[in-house]
């Protein structure tokens, strides 16, 4: 492609720049050929002419298109060069906060210098499992990288951090093993990820410092291999150091520090354990206070000091060796204190009471003098003689800074080694990956060996680092099978072969060091001598002799040769290390156990004046002048060697730290510092690689997808590869720009940005036509609008003048019609003034008229009563004295008589005979005087009542009478006063009169006055409904204030309400996450148990059969029960095995014994609690036992009496029937049919039998019942012996027949000794159960003691002991219990057997009776009026109560059968919902019915334990654990809907309350079984998450629902790596699918409609917390058409909601967040108004999730505008005073806590069958 075409007006090229090392300018003019210059403007307007290279001809680097600035992945930009890189990492650290960013395989991460939350634990989970082109670039994209290739290629791996100091290495693999530690775990029970996370502050402690570059700078490099296990389980790690820095000890520059621990020691020395180091001040110590800057902002050294002991005890190191190594630490500190004394210029001395030497030696275990000697001499070693010589101050200075870095070097080495043996794991290791943490390419003005050794290992990382570039682009081509082109790039080999080849610098270094007068000019002269003309890399300062300069791959660095001898041997005074082999410290022997002779390679200095002679050692001397000490140069080269082959073997994977700005300011970006360290740590190496060949690579769907606005319908084929040939061909003339492999198009660099251009400029042309059509549709509107606006103008304006036309006309005519009523109205008024004046006259004068004739009358009607009154009381008066004249004459005549009947009874009653006539029949004629007596008494009593009604009756006539009278009296009265008051009324009239005509004058007047008082009020009147109306409206408006303040204030109540009802709901909320986390994770530790118990088992080598205890569950009834459950596992685990090895055990044997004496207290309580309620159960039941039969026994009489007769008309009947029967044959006899032998006989004579036989059962039922009415009158008779005897006596003479009275009688007597008998068996069994329960309760108080005593006496044990005797206890107690158990079970064996035997007895018995009813029902005799009745009485079956019996030794069985061997698919299928639940509860009613509390609890304890143990099993099958989910709550609700409680028990039927449990209150077991429910439903939620989790991003985020929205931009290598799977994509028709089938599956087992409802709500939580929280860590899905994507996959799980009717279940709150995000990636996003209006709108989402999608959001096509930095800032500023979690994922592992609403069923158990297939043929319906 020509250059005119690129560079054309309006391009963007990068030219050169002082201070900004590249600016942005565009092209003012098209570039022409033979143009020398370049016409730009630059961004901020200035113009300038960019002169060309009249040689070269270079044109400067074209700037990428917008919306490619900002890529996830540099090797995405189309222009990759220096320029474009620097500018996208700009971009992305400054304006999108976003500090990593892809370059191919290395991760570039720049330093915030600020604390940012993307290092959570959630950020961790999103990352894991993930491919690492799917998020955005992150530290843990690459560990989860190398952690799925160790699993996936088993094959090694390697992180290599590398970087300058400052530039964030440590934090990075510091981050990296904390990935690996999160995501694996350990594979055993020592918590290796902490030890291995543990491992970092201690190495951090002893080595890192402060530099003037970062505050926490590792001077040492590290290698850190942490082990996996074959389940990829960290097993261990082990670490490998490289060069530390021992010159810091002793010396530091201007504002550094030395390594930390010395800080920290000074820092903590007030602790007590401390005194004993005479620590000081940090500033006091020479070591320490050289830098002048001891404080490091933000860090408290005695705070890190307890991190750092922390660390040191979880790895093993125990107080007393840390205690020695801070020892040998401040003896350091010490040591640098020391101070030497010139005592001649060739010698030195120490005082001799150095107090800081003192210590030193104190705190090391030497001795004072030979330190201090040792310290100012030296010994030198000849042939032939040994001299001892002292040494100058200068040399005795360094030779005491020699020994502390030596100390602290094994110190360092010795804390390395410990370490790694508290990493290391017993455990085989079967991978590991590498986390390579070293210093990156450093260049000073003052370069020395140390910087010389770094270079070098950079040196050999980068040529490992290109190699694999260059390896993995080739196999790229390869695989593509693309013709392969050799790519030139730049190969460090002649550098390193410079370095270290034979006769290279270290090795000419080593060669100067044996050397005996070897030195730093005689080495630089060498390596001038040997490399300067023939080597181009190696280069000699003008001005120096002393430094040479080598050209390495990244700059030139010059080296100053002074100080490299002397580094490069790390010399130390052999004598000085033999007096600390002499000490008495330990710790300091074991440091220099290993050590080798520290003798120096050179001979003798010359000069000194004291010598001393000193015989040589021969038997050493020869050894030590052979062996050597190995120089730095060389272990550091071997060490170097040992790292490279170990990368080599390993995959790498490569972290490159870039520092921004040297003065540690967040996120502030220094161009020139970031491009030096780019080209240092081969970042642009690696893009000029990439470059060289074909840069940018799209599959052929991709490329289709973005530019599919580029073709043709026509060129559009069903061969998507063809297309792409066909366009490409088309577009790209020059075909070497592109080529075309099996699944991608590769492109040379720069063909994507005019691809691009080509692109835009189509959709620009496209975008002018929609606007052109656009402007010319809104114009033609605006003309319509117009002409639409005139006629409408015109149609009012005539419409208006129609009006007024019209008004003037109504007007006129209402004018008149006015003045027509008017004149109507003045004349109605004046006539009807008339009329009425009229009117009033007449009424006046009739009223008068009126009243005179009432009057007259009157006066008439009172004379009349007042006559009538009068004779009425005058005839009264004569009737009364004549009725008294004839009473008293009635006297008097009556009394004359009686004196004569008197005397003459006198007369007769003095005469015998007429005494004795008297007497006859006195008798007779008393009774009938009695007789009549008591006729006449009652009907006295009747004319009494009579007589008392009437009186009342006219006493209440009397008194009306009275009342009537007093009225009428008063009428009187008023009658004499009104006849009085008659003349003065008339009086009154004609003063009236009067009156009324001086009335009528002035109510003229006042007519007159009233007219205007009127015409004043209705003024006054308006004038106050103008003020009323003024009034109202105040009134008004005060009322819409008080309304709308009582609005408010009711908003503000129902706020404050709703918010606190919020608060109180989130609360419980909380405590129920809370209770159900702790429930899980009580869950995950007992299945840790379970699996650590089983591990135990298999290795044990000689297991002992026996009994094995297992957990109990939750509740403490259950620890009761164990047995059954554990004689469950034993069978099916081959009767188990017991682990009774002797490793260490925890507590937990103890509390299991103090529990188990808890609950024989408790159940030594329950027991007595139980005996005291029979007793009281007894008495109350005797007691009610009589009063019933006191109520019963008269219906029992009347009853057993009608009985009695009906038996007696049966016997008569049977009787005449027996007799007819004979009649018959003796009547027949001579007939030849009714001989003996005949049929007729044989009929006959079984009739008669028959009949004979049914008359003896009636004649004994007969006897029975008249013993039982005997039995029952004697017993009333002796209650009413002194009330009642006659009844009884009346009774005995109706019996006619003395035998029955004999045969009652006697009947009597045995059925009084059968109740006696009954009653002291009752009494003694009773007695027995009293005595057996004291004995029991007895024995329980014995144990108690016992357990008690052997508790008290295992205490005072040591614990090894108090294990094995608690173990052995516990091993004698169970076998008793074994025995005991196997007593009662052969008891129960024998009585199983008499019960077999019984019953077979019975069954032969029933059969043989059942054959002779047969007989009698084919008896041909037989007819239909008269049926023969059979012998026995039938009884009447009982219905079925719901319950189910089975044996004790079925229960294993029913268990096994219920539980763990059904199938969910058939019951769900085939059978009513939770028919298992159903089942075991009817097991559990008759278990409860039968007070059978053993067998509840064994039934409910196994129960629970299988399901636990079916859901182990098959945790991860959704349809068992939603099955045996619904079985648990449905036997939950059983247990409350029959539980008799009443806010249960409303909600049942009648035959519902009657099959309540009546003996167990099960309240804990329902707690139990709810904690279960809970487990399950957690259990559930994990199973769907596992299911739904690989589908949402995919469905959510990925797939194109609407296809053409989105388009794809060009992807980076991280697209292509190897961690992409060939996975089948899922798309939104797949999660809804899913859905279908969770919601169904649980339809069909009859799930809770709410609990249906908790579960879905789950199911959208984790879909939408999975889908946000992948899009805001995804640049490429923050876009517009990415928000519409997403607003449209939520609608259609809103319309599945609809379809399921679960709108109101909550499910789409959960969604607000993923929809209010999706909504915000398309408003507006420009104005203070739109950034208020997304303010109000993303209420649901956090402030850093709003900033995040905001810095995220990426434009796909040139049109979108990217989100200013000022706007993101003003959103900042207005969302400062939320108050929420700075937490930016949501917790994609929250469960929001499970409630199970009371849901009773209306299924009775009376009609539940068991199905065949079940295999329950051992239960029997009851």
């Amino acid at each position: 492609m020509a250059a005119s075409e690129l560079y054309t007006k309006y391009a963007r090229v990068w030219i050169p720049d002082a201070e900004d090392v590249w600016k942005s300018a565009e092209l003012t003019k098209d570039y022409k050929q033979k143009d020398t210059a370049l016409h730009l403007q630059l961004e901020d307007g200035t113009t300038l002419q960019y002169k060309l290279d009249p040689k070269t001809k270079n044109l400067p680097h074209l700037r990428n298109p917008d919306i490619l600035v900002g890529e996830n992945d540099l090797t995405a930009l189309s222009y990759l060069h220096e320029p474009a890189v620097l500018h996208n990492l700009k971009v992305r650290f400054i304006d999108s906060k976003l500090i990593y960013t892809y370059c191919g395989i290395v991760l570039v991460a720049i330093n915030p210098y600020e604390t940012l939350p993307i290092y959570g634990s959630d950020i961790i989970n999103a990352y894991s499992g993930q491919n690492m082109g799917d998020m955005d670039p992150h530290i843990f994209a690459v560990a989860e990288e190398a952690y799925k290739q160790m699993a996936r290629d088993e094959r090694n791996q390697s992180i290599i951090v590398s970087g300058e100091s400052g530039a964030g290495k440590t934090v990075s693999a510091k981050y990296a093993m904390r990935y690996f530690a999160t995501v694996s775990g350990s594979a055993s029970e020592a918590n290796v990820e902490e030890k291995v996370l543990a491992s970092n502050p201690i190495m951090e402690a002893i080595g890192n410092a402060k530099t003037t570059r970062n505050d926490n700078s590792s001077r040492f490099g590290k290698y850190i291999e942490i082990g996996f296990d074959k389940r990829y389980h960290i097993t261990g790690a082990n670490m490998r150091t490289y060069l530390l820095e021992k010159s810091r000890v002793v010396f530091q520059a201007d504002e550094e520090r030395n390594y930390h621990i010395f800080y920290q020691l000074c820092g903590s020395a007030n602790l007590p354990e401390f005194k004993d180091l005479k620590l000081v001040r940090a500033d006091d110590f020479h070591y320490t206070n050289q830098g002048r800057n001891l404080v490091i902002d933000g860090v408290e050294d005695a705070q890190e000091m307890l991190t750092t002991r922390n660390a040191f005890c979880l790895l093993g190191i125990n107080e007393s060796y840390q205690m020695g190594l801070f020892k040998v630490l401040a003896a350091i500190l010490h040591l640098g204190n020391v101070e030497v004394k010139d005592r001649d210029s060739d010698s030195s001395s120490i005082p001799p009471n150095n107090k800081h030497l003192t210590v030193f030696c104190d705190l090391m275990g030497v001795t004072y003098q030979d330190m201090s000697h040792w310290l100012c001499h030296k010994k030198l070693k000849t042939a032939t003689e040994t001299y001892i010589k002292p040494v100058p101050k200068l040399q005795a200075i360094n030779a005491r800074d020699a020994l502390a870095k030596h100390i602290y070097a094994k110190l360092f080495t010795w804390i390395v080694d410990h370490v790694n043996k508290a990493l290391h794991s017993m455990v085989k290791q079967h991978s590991f990956i590498g986390v390579l943490d070293i210093y990156g390419f450093e260049t000073f003005e003052i370069n020395s060996f140390e910087q010389f050794c770094i270079n070098y290992a950079n040196e050999k990382l980068q040529q490992q680092f290109n190699m694999h570039v260059f390896k993995l682009e080739q196999e790229e081509y390869m695989k593509e099978q693309i013709p392969w082109t050799l790519i030139d790039f730049y190969d460090n080999q002649p550098c390193i072969n410079l370095i270290e080849a034979k006769m290279g610098v270290l090795d000419l270094l080593d060669e100067e060091c044996k050397m005996p007068k070897g030195s730093d000019e005689s080495w630089a002269q060498k390596l001038y001598n040997t490399h300067l003309k023939k080597c181009a890399l190696f280069e000699k300062p003008r001005m120096s002799n002393k430094a040479f300069i080598i050209q390495h791959f990244a700059d030139k660095v010059e080296y100053q040769c002074e100080g490299f001898l002397e580094k490069n041997k790390d010399t130390v005074n052999e004598e000085q290390i033999h007096v600390l082999k002499a000490s008495k410290f330990d710790l300091l022997v074991e440091l220099f156990q290993d050590d080798e002779k520290a003798s120096s390679p050179t001979g003798p200095p010359p000069g000194g004046r004291t010598r001393l002679s000193v015989k040589p050692d021969k038997s050493r001397g020869g050894q030590s002048s052979k062996e050597h000490k190995k120089t730095v140069g060389l272990q550091f080269r071997n060490s170097l060697q040992l790292l490279m082959e170990t990368l080599n073997a390993t995959t790498p994977h490569y972290v490159r730290c870039i520092k921004p700005n040297d003065f540690k300011f967040p996120f502030t970006f220094d161009p020139k510092r970031a491009v030096q360290q780019l080209r240092a740590c081969g970042v642009l190496e690696t893009i000029r690689i990439s470059a060289a060949g074909f840069p940018s690579r799209w599959t052929y769907q991709e490329f289709f997808s973005r530019y599919r606005v580029l073709m043709k319908q026509k060129d559009v084929l069903t061969d998507k590869k063809l297309t792409c040939k066909n366009v490409l061909e088309r577009l790209v003339q020059d075909p070497d720009k592109y080529q075309f492999g099996k699944t991608k198009i590769f492109f040379r660099a720069g063909q994507v940005a005019y691809l691009e251009k080509l692109r835009a400029d189509k959709l620009r042309a496209a975008c002018i036509r929609i606007q052109k059509t656009i402007r010319c549709w809104l114009a033609r509107k605006k003309y319509l609008r117009m002409k639409n606006a005139a006629i409408t103008i015109q149609r009012h304006v005539r419409g208006y003048q129609a009006r007024c036309l019209a008004k003037f006309l109504r007007r006129t005519r209402a004018a008149i019609i006015i003045q027509k009523c008017q004149r109507m109205y003045v004349a109605r008024e004046l006539y009807r003034r008339r009329r009425a004046a009229a009117l009033a006259l007449q009424r006046l004068l009739r009223a008068y008229m009126a009243r005179q004739q009432y009057q007259a009358l009157l006066r008439e009607h009172k004379a009349v009563i007042i006559q009538k009154w009068v004779r009425g009381w005058l005839a009264r008066q004569w009737f009364k004295r004549s009725l008294a004249a004839i009473v008293y004459l009635q006297c008097c005549v009556r009394r004359m008589r009686a004196k004569r009947e008197l005397k003459k009874l006198k007369i007769e009653a003095r005469s015998v005979e007429h005494f004795k006539k008297l007497n006859i029949g006195m008798e007779n004629k008393i009774m009938q005087l009695q007789r009549k007596v008591d006729e006449q008494n009652k009907d006295n009593k009747c004319m009494s009542e009579r007589l008392s009604g009437l009186e009342s009756t006219y006493a209440i006539e009397g008194e009306r009478l009275r009342s009537e009278l007093a009225r009428l009296r008063g009428f009187e009265e008023e009658a004499k006063s009104n006849a009085s008051r008659v003349a003065s009324l008339l009086e009154e009239l004609v003063r009236l009169r009067k009156e009324l005509e001086a009335t009528q004058s002035e109510k003229k007047i006042i007519e007159d006055w009233a007219d205007k008082y009127r015409n004043e009020m209705e003024a006054m009147v308006a004038e106050l409904k103008e003020q009323n109306n003024l009034l109202k409206s105040e009134k008004n408006n005060l009322n819409r204030l008080i309304q709308e303040q009582d609005q408010v204030m009711t908003d503000k109540m129902q706020k404050a309400l709703a918010e606190q009802t919020k608060e109180l709901e989130n609360d419980l909320n909380e405590e129920r996450t809370r209770y159900q986390n702790l429930l899980m994770e009580h869950l995950r530790l007992e299945e840790r148990y379970d699996d650590l118990k089983e591990e135990i088992t298999l290795t044990v080598t000689v297991p002992k059969p026996g009994h094995r205890r297992t957990d109990s569950t939750h509740s403490s009834n259950e620890s009761e029960c164990t047995y059954n459950s554990e004689v469950a596992e034993s069978e099916e685990s081959s009767r188990g095995r017991e682990d009774v090895t002797k490793a260490p055990l925890d507590m937990s044997l103890f509390l299991k014994l103090q529990k188990r004496v808890t609950e024989l207290e408790q159940e030594k309580q329950s027991l007595q609690n139980e005996l005291d309620r029979k007793d009281e159960q007894f008495q109350r039941a005797r007691a009610r036992d009589e009063e019933e039969h006191k109520k019963a026994r008269g219906a029992e009489l009347e009853y057993e009496s009608l009985k009695r007769q009906e038996l007696e008309s049966e016997n008569k009947k049977l009787k005449h029937d027996l007799n007819q029967i004979r009649q018959s044959m003796s009547g027949s006899a001579g007939a030849s049919s009714a001989a003996p032998g005949s049929p007729a006989y044989k009929v006959l004579l079984d009739q008669l039998n028959s009949s004979n036989e049914e008359l003896e059962v009636r004649k004994e039922e007969v006897l029975i019942l008249r013993s039982q009415l005997v039995s029952q009158k004697e017993a009333r008779h002796h209650k009413d012996t002194m009330t009642e005897p006659m009844p009884y006596t009346e009774e005995l003479k109706n019996m006619k027949d003395a035998e029955e009275i004999t045969q009652a009688y006697l009947t009597l007597k045995e059925t009084n000794r059968l109740l006696e008998s009954q009653m002291q068996s009752q009494r003694r069994s009773h007695d027995n159960e009293v005595e057996a329960l004291r004995g029991e309760l007895q024995s329980l108080k014995e144990e108690n003691n016992r357990q008690q005593q052997l508790l008290a006496q295992n205490l005072q044990l040591p614990p090894e002991a108090r294990i094995e005797a608690s173990l052995q206890h516990e091993i004698t107690r169970l076998t008793n219990e074994n025995l005991d158990l196997m007593e009662q079970l052969e008891k129960q064996d024998k009585t199983v057997r008499k019960l077999k035997k019984q019953l077979k007895v019975f069954a032969k018995k029933i059969g043989e009776l059942e054959v002779g009813g047969q007989v009698e029902n084919i008896s041909p005799g037989q007819t239909v009026d008269e049926p023969i009745r059979p012998v026995n009485i039938p009884r009447k079956e009982k219905d079925f109560q719901g319950m189910l019996e089975y044996k004790k030794d079925d229960e294993l069985k029913l268990v096994k059968n219920l539980i763990l061997d059904l199938k969910p698919r058939g019951v769900a299928v085939n059978m009513i919902p939770g028919l298992p639940a159903y089942i075991l509860f009817m097991c559990l009613r008759h278990a409860d019915y039968l007070n059978d509390d053993q067998k509840v609890r064994t039934l409910l304890t196994s129960s629970i334990n299988s399901i636990k143990k079916i859901l182990k099993k098959r945790g991860d099958d959704f349809e068992t654990v939603s099955f045996w989910l619904s079985n648990t709550c449905r036997f939950l609700h059983c247990l409350k809907q029959y539980s008799g409680e009443e806010a249960f028990t409303k909600y049942n039927t009648n035959k519902q309350n009657e099959h309540c449990l009546n003996n167990f209150d099960l309240a804990e077991y329902r707690q139990v079984l709810s904690d279960l429910a809970i487990q399950i439903y957690q259990q559930l939620i994990k199973c769907m998450e596992s299911i739904l989790q690989p589908m949402i991003v995919s469905g959510m985020l990925e797939h194109e629902t609407i296809q053409g929205v989105s388009g794809v931009k060009p992807t980076g290598l991280r697209k292509r790596t190897s961690s992409i799977a060939d996975e089948g994509t899922y798309t939104l028709d797949s999660i809804l699918r899913q859905l279908n089938s969770f919601h169904s599956t649980m339809c069909q087992h009859g799930t809770d409609p709410e609990l249906i409802k908790q579960v879905v709500r789950q199911q959208f939580y984790i879909i939408g917390a999975v889908t946000l929280n992948n899009l805001l860590l995804r640049k490429d899905m923050c876009s517009w058409s990415k928000g519409m994507q997403i607003r449209y996959n939520v609608s259609q799980l809103e319309e599945w909601l609809r379809d399921k009717n679960l709108m109101n279940c909550g499910a789409k709150e959960t969604l607000e967040p993923l929809i209010q995000a999706a909504q915000l990636l398309q408003v507006k996003k420009k104005t203070d108004e739109d950034a208020e209006a997304i303010c109000s709108m993303c209420h649901a989402l956090t402030t850093s999730q709003i900033v995040k999608v905001l810095n995220l959001y990426t434009p796909v096509n040139e049109f979108e505008e990217r989100v200013s930095v000022t706007f993101i800032r003003t959103i900042q500023t207005r969302l400062r005073d939320r108050k929420e979690s700075p937490q930016l994922l949501m917790d994609t592992k929250l469960i929001y806590p499970v409630t199970f609403p009371f849901n009773p069923s209306s299924l009775a158990l009376e009609t539940i069958l068991l199905p065949g297939s079940l295999n329950l043929g051992f239960l029997t319906r009851v």
